[in-house]
């Protein structure tokens, strides 16, 4: 199954948030914005200084030099199977011998080009293909989610987003789940949490919306899989750091032919909470700060 994609912004409304949490979300209209200056800065070209020796990296006679656009590849395997995926662009293979595991995710340093094609192998037969239509034109990180497409058959299905390089901490919400049951996910701050068993104030939680993404101030949070009838299904522990993009995954299929799977949450990635305090730098600068540094420099002449 051939799938012809572009990586694309994912929508979401706005919500209140409870004061009691300790972060803030934002709807993706100002993510949308944000990502927009950040394709027109990415379109920029600089002008140097002419009083300064030119740089041997230029074109001889160019006072011009294109800002490069860094894109960098997550994939995540939530297509429920017992079997590895592998994943090859063309005829390279991006996992080489170490096949990703169903429930796991994965960067990849692959530079893509619009009319790439991903495909997706269990074993020796091919589950599908992803095909790039289009690519942004500043810095980000671009994830692709395979699934299923339905419990009845082994037809995969394709999730793409966009994740702008901005100073906060980024999350996207998909369910990708086959099955008759219903479950939502809630983020709760997990400070908060941790002082429940000290009869403090009840922890109020925060649903997250499918198909959407939010905005989260740094901190550790518990994301939470709430079942209709109220009972837990599944838990696991969000590290939100500046800079950084994640993905909460609800996963798992109700399989009308052949083995089932739980509906369980996935989050990634899982840094350590540690480096919450360690002041390091971003992973990936963004286009708009490339910008601002090289104008610096330029007044500075």
């Amino acid at each position: 199954l051939a799938q012809e994609g572009q990586f694309r912004q994912r929508s979401s409304s706005c919500h209140c948030v409870p004061t009691s949490l300790s972060m803030a979300v934002r709807g993706l209209k100002a993510v949308a914005l944000a990502a927009c200056a950040l394709a027109v800065a990415g379109k920029v070209q600089l002008r140097h200084s002419s009083h300064k020796a030119a740089d041997s990296s230029l074109h001889v006679g160019s006072f011009v030099t294109p800002l490069e656009s860094k894109h960098q590849l997550r994939v995540c395997n939530a297509f429920a199977n017992s079997a590895a995926m592998d994943v090859f662009r063309g005829a390279e293979s991006l996992t080489a011998e170490t096949p990703m595991p169903y429930k796991s995710c994965r960067d990849f340093d692959a530079p893509l080009k619009s009319g790439d094609k991903l495909e997706f192998r269990l074993g020796d037969a091919s589950s599908g293909t992803f095909s790039v239509a289009d690519l942004p034109n500043n810095d980000a990180v671009l994830l692709l989610v395979i699934h299923r497409h339905d419990s009845v058959s082994g037809a995969v299905s394709f999730e793409s987003h966009v994740f702008a390089a901005l100073e906060s901490a980024q999350v996207a919400v998909i369910d990708t789940y086959r099955g008759k049951d219903r479950a939502v996910a809630k983020i709760m701050d997990k400070s908060a949490l941790a002082q429940k068993d000290q009869k403090a104030a009840p922890v109020r939680s925060e649903q997250l919306r499918y198909d959407s993404v939010v905005a989260v101030n740094p901190g550790e949070y518990e994301v939470e899989l709430e079942g209709a009838s109220g009972k837990q299904e599944s838990r696991a522990t969000l590290v939100a750091l500046s800079h950084e993009s994640y993905v909460v995954l609800r996963v798992g299929v109700e399989s009308q032919s052949g083995g089932s799977f739980p509906s369980e949450l996935v989050v990634f990635p899982n840094p350590n909470p540690e480096a919450l305090h360690s002041g390091a730098a971003p992973r990936v600068a963004s286009a708009a700060s490339v910008l601002l540094a090289a104008f610096a420099a330029l007044w500075a002449c």
